[in-house]
């Protein structure tokens, strides 16, 4: 069992009875091993696992916690934001008023002076004209900092509802400040405990929040000489969009679905065809997509003779055998299926819903045949 404080790279400070250093080409892989054994007595490590997939998984568990706040926590900073303007404005006006009595008070004093002491006139003037400086600096810097502040719109929780969902793009910006990350995980987490499951092959990781609460996950081992390796999600549904899609099309449904490859990066045609070959998943083609008889929403629905939606909707209340790998994506359908019972009863349904008046198709016609 060892204990862990790196996420993403970016906690460092690990206890003695672990450690970390990079494998990989790029030497760019962390790698987890317990040495508590091997330093005090020469001991074989017990446990060492690769470090991408639990970096990966602790990462997804602390955006999680932090998109349920993101939104009262900007809210919070932009009317911290907006306190801090009103202090400073404030702060400067306060400054002013004081300045402008002094002034004021000075050019009562040389008044009253008698013009024949030169000498306590000529201080006291002098005394006057400084303080009409200081009152002309504050005015300028009020200026100044008035005009440096960008416009202030009223906000409203409405005006931040997306932040949640745009929270893992700017936690995964190369822009996005790692100091702040560091600072975040360090306030929500306060150890992460590894282990192994030999006989089930898995990495057992236990988080400690701050609060308390404990979350366990459990994430398949990597075996020995195993490369990060496409979700089997992803590539299923390569294999179903290959039927129907070339490389390019099938690289931008990925992208649109926010898939990523093993590596993390998004798809190109390029890695859409590294994976079909690594894979021996066949290309598209034309040809076999006639003969296999697979065909997207749009053709099946002209074929059938009734509108897209209608199939869709039958597809998605499973009255009509469909696939459909990606939230945001097509679905394909078979020639066969188009031949089945389930989609004749589909149609003679649309057709009599067609023919029949609108407001009749419940009317019973010998409803008022007794009162003649």
């Amino acid at each position: 069992m060892i204990f862990l404080s790196s996420v993403q790279s970016i906690v460092r400070s690990l206890s003695t009875a672990s450690s970390e250093w990079a494998t990989g080409r790029e030497h760019d892989v962390p790698r987890y091993a317990c040495r508590r054994g091997w330093l005090d007595n020469g001991e074989p490590r017990c446990i060492a696992f690769g470090g991408l997939r639990v970096d990966d998984a602790i990462e997804d568990q602390l955006l999680r916690v932090l998109e349920a706040g993101a939104i009262e926590a900007a809210l919070e900073a932009d009317q911290e934001e907006t306190h801090r303007r009103d202090e400073v404005i404030e702060a400067l006006r306060r400054d002013l008023e004081a300045a402008r009595y002094a002034a004021d008070k000075a050019f009562r004093q040389y008044d009253a002076t008698d013009p024949a002491n030169r000498l306590v006139t000529a201080e006291l003037e002098l005394r006057w004209n400084r303080a009409l400086e200081r009152v002309t600096e504050l005015e300028g810097r009020i200026e100044k900092h008035v005009g440096e502040m960008p416009p202030k719109t009223p906000t409203s929780p409405e005006q931040f509802a997306t932040l949640a969902l745009d929270l893992k793009a700017f936690w995964r910006d190369p822009a996005t400040d790692v100091r702040l990350k560091k600072r975040i995980v360090r306030e929500l987490i306060h150890e992460v405990i590894a282990d192994l499951d030999e006989q089930g092959g898995e990495i057992i990781l236990v988080v400690h929040w701050m609060g308390g609460i404990h979350t366990e996950l459990r994430l398949p081992r990597r075996r020995r000489g195993q490369r990060n390796s496409t979700a089997p999600e992803t590539m299923e549904a390569v294999r179903i969009l290959a039927r129907v899609c070339n490389d390019d099309v099938i690289a931008g449904l990925l992208n649109r679905n926010d898939l990523r490859t093993g590596h993390g990066n998004r798809w190109t045609r390029e890695r859409v065809t590294s994976l079909r070959s690594h894979h021996k998943i066949s290309v598209y083609c034309h040809e076999t997509a006639e003969t296999e008889g697979w065909m997207n929403l749009t053709r099946a629905a002209a074929v059938l003779g009734i509108s897209p939606k209608t199939l869709r909707v039958a597809a998605e209340q499973r009255e009509i055998e469909a696939l459909h790998p990606l939230e945001d994506g097509p679905w394909l359908l078979k020639k066969s299926t188009l031949q089945a019972e389930a989609a004749k009863r589909l149609v003679d349904r649309v057709r009599s819903r067609r023919t029949t008046p609108e407001g009749q198709q419940n009317r019973d016609p010998d409803l008022f045949a007794s009162m003649t």
